[in-house]
């Protein structure tokens, strides 16, 4: 019943740039579609998701390849030898049961909630900036520079260079974002081992395990838990995915309010509805629209044969917007009854562990800027630009106008 959906669509830049139209398709035609002419899988509804995610047996989350555009359009395989490296977000239990619970004690509410002052004083003197001009571009003044901020501080490295740190977070999404030449993929696989090198000299200077981040890291590789690259690997992986989501659920939140008045001035009126928003916003605009998986044997998923060694994305953006999950999936609900029921930062085992830096990043960010602005308009003489990118839904720029409130 798919095969007259070309596998070309997958990464066709007009379906990259709006994904939703084809996620219907998905959802009404395959949802669990076998990309024509590839060994890709994707998943596109609620239930197949959830399920896939529930068997971790079947769907592994040791990543095994990087896909890229190939020349015909279609999505093409980068494949390399297991490491023996997984951790975190590419491990499967034990393994990632002990990294997970050796480190993340370092993310709970209570330090979170320590650096909410701290999130506030970066995101006025952000905000001051950006009030001083007549047009902005909202990523470059206040999305991109507060959670790479943040999360660099919470890691806790020493004496980082937050540009050249954030452009390390955005590298490591463009590898997974499927839409590269296979030469401009191999290129960047080869330049992040320099932000590698520079982790790991992060790792040898630490001299308090266990006060930060960092700290835990280097207690867990002290202690014989993880390998250096181990944790490398792991603080590479909570930089890029930590600062991305974050940045992209800023501009997200921006985009839609500088698109409905209406709801700007209802949100302004019950800044109390700031965290509900926040929520439909990583429902409609998932920060990371898939997730990958690969099928060590031939299994089947909704009825449909996989074959073993095929590579599955999770499309997180996709079954966000399910409609026999949601009611008006593609419209933004600030009183639904249960906000959280979605997948913006995954679920099962893999739940993004900096979901809370997230929530709390946006809360005060948007309750901020609400608070000492008027009005929130699109600049109408630049658009808004997406990265093309089939992992991120990320604004690479986001010209607007801000009125201070007077």
């Amino acid at each position: 019943m798919s095969s007259d959906l070309a596998g070309t669509l997958l990464l066709d830049p007009q379906v990259i740039d709006d994904p939703y139209p084809f996620y219907r398709e998905l959802h009404r035609r395959a949802p669990v579609w076998l990309v024509p002419g590839s060994d890709v899988v994707a998943v596109s509804t609620f239930d197949m998701v959830a399920e896939a995610v529930s068997r971790i047996d079947d769907f592994s989350s040791n990543i095994r390849c990087l896909l890229y555009r190939g020349d015909d359009g279609l999505p093409c395989r980068l494949t390399f030898a297991p490491t023996g490296l997984d951790t975190l977000a590419t491990a499967d239990p034990p393994i990632h049961t002990v990294h997970r619970s050796a480190i993340f004690p370092e993310l709970v509410s209570r330090r979170m909630a320590a650096l909410e002052p701290e999130i506030a004083e970066v995101a006025a003197r952000c905000i001051s900036s950006a009030l001083d001009q007549p047009e902005v571009d909202f990523m470059a003044s206040v999305g991109n520079v507060v959670p790479i901020t943040f999360i660099s501080h919470l890691i806790g490295f020493h004496d980082s260079d937050l540009d050249r740190l954030l452009r390390a977070a955005f590298d490591s999404t463009l590898m997974l974002g499927s839409t590269l030449s296979l030469e401009r993929l191999q290129e960047l696989v080869g330049r992040s081992d320099d932000l590698g090198g520079w982790i790991a000299d992060q790792i040898a200077i630490t001299t308090t395990p266990g006060d930060t981040i960092l700290g835990t890291v280097r207690r867990a590789v002290d202690a014989g838990i993880m390998g250096v690259q181990e944790g490398v690997i792991t603080l590479h992986t909570l930089l890029s995915a930590g600062g991305e989501s974050t940045v992209s659920l800023l501009g997200n939140a921006v985009r839609r309010l500088a698109e409905h008045s209406a709801l700007q001035e209802r949100l302004r009126s019950n800044l109390e509805l700031v965290p509900a928003f926040v929520e439909e916003v990583l429902r409609l605009e998932s920060p990371f629209r898939y997730l990958m998986r690969s099928v060590p044997e031939t299994t089947t998923l909704g009825g449909v044969a996989i074959p073993g060694g095929a590579t599955v994305l999770l499309l997180w953006g996709a079954a966000n917007r399910d409609p026999a999950e949601f009611d008006g999936p593609d419209d933004i609900d600030i009183d639904r009854r249960a906000p959280r029921h979605h997948v913006a930062f995954g679920r099962g085992i893999h739940h993004c562990v900096g979901a809370p830096l997230a929530r709390l990043e946006a809360r005060v960010v948007i309750t901020m800027l609400l608070e000492r602005t008027s009005s929130i308009t699109l600049d109408p003489d630049r658009a808004p630009h997406w990265v093309d990118s089939l992992l991120v839904r990320r604004h690479e720029t986001l010209p607007v106008r801000l009125v201070a409130r007077s």
